[in-house]
């Protein structure tokens, strides 16, 4: 076998366990989400089993990353995001980073309605930023009810009970940065001349 491809899949092992590590998802809660065995799942990360594509497909899904990150491709030339869009809690979220860890970009999406939904306040680890481009983000944070206009932003710890929607019956388009491990979004604005 070609000496390039055997580093490559040499480092597989070491990048799987430091996605996983880096999700603080456990072996046991990878194998129910892939289907792949406790075992297998140890041995690809200890280097001991040869990663195969039945394998790296599903564990690339799991990881939200493509197969191309999993196995460390060079890169092609192309330097267009392909997005995705995912269908959550009544919205489209557009995933705007590829990478694992660290503070995560998104754009997303709330239909036009004909109803008002009621709040239904979530809490999780991290810590997010908003920023609407279009429409009227209504931001149930604590016990302050908000509605911003395009052009505004807010930020807020993410344990703080919080729900997003339409503030009205139109459509809402806004961009979410959003660390994990309450990583906060630092603005720098050039001094004035």
């Amino acid at each position: 076998m070609d000496e390039d491809l055997n580093t490559t899949l040499d480092a597989v092992g070491p990048r799987l366990r430091a996605l996983r590590q880096q999700r603080k998802t456990t072996l046991a809660d990878l194998s129910a989400n892939t289907g792949i065995s406790v075992s297998t799942l140890s041995r690809l990360e200890s280097g001991s089993r040869r990663p195969t594509l039945e394998l790296l497909l599903p564990l690339a899904r799991a990881h939200g990353v493509t197969l191309d990150e999993l196995v460390d491709a060079p890169p092609t030339g192309d330097p267009r995001i392909h997005l995705r869009p995912v269908q959550r809690f009544g919205m489209t979220m557009l995933p705007l980073t590829r990478r694992a860890g660290g503070i995560q970009a998104y754009k997303l999406v709330i239909p036009a309605r004909s109803r008002r939904r009621q709040p239904d306040l979530k809490t999780h680890d991290g810590y997010e930023w908003v920023y609407v481009l279009n429409g009227r983000l209504r931001v149930v944070l604590g016990e302050h009810d908000l509605v911003l206009e395009p052009g505004e932003a807010a930020e807020f710890d993410t344990r703080v009970p919080h729900w997003f929607g339409a503030a009205d019956a139109g459509a809402v388009e806004f961009l979410s940065l959003f660390g994990a491990q309450g990583e906060r979004a630092h603005l720098r604005a050039s001094p004035r001349k």
